[in-house]
């Protein structure tokens, strides 16, 4: 056997193994992302479009957070695009850690 050719057969499996593991890690990285999911109940008091941001007063979030009015960060920025000064909302928010959170899954109540 030619040596590039052993050499080719000796680094496949290593190619592979890093393979699996990056895929791996990935998943793992995606799944610590998701954070913990509350349900959020509340009204749009203002929207900042250049952060794509909300302030919500809303009720308990769970075991998380009081009633309050907060900023938060909207994703996607669809939801976003859907909200108005006013509007009545349903959201989920999702906490990744104390300082990183968001909400999603927005559905503004008919008037």
């Amino acid at each position: 056997m030619t040596r590039p050719r052993f050499t080719l057969l000796l680094l496949l499996p290593l190619a592979f193994s890093l393979g699996l593991a990056s895929c791996a890690g990935g998943a793992k990285t995606a799944k610590k992302e998701d954070g913990k999911r509350y349900s959020m109940q509340g009204q749009i008091m203002a929207l900042d479009p250049a952060t794509k941001t909300a302030t919500i007063a809303h009720g308990q979030i769970g075991d998380w957070m009081g009633p309050m009015a907060m900023e938060y960060s909207i994703q996607p920025d669809a939801e976003f695009q859907k909200l108005h000064v006013g509007d009545k909302i349903e959201a989920t928010v999702v906490v990744v850690s104390d300082v990183k959170y968001y909400v999603t899954g927005v559905k503004v109540a008919p008037k």
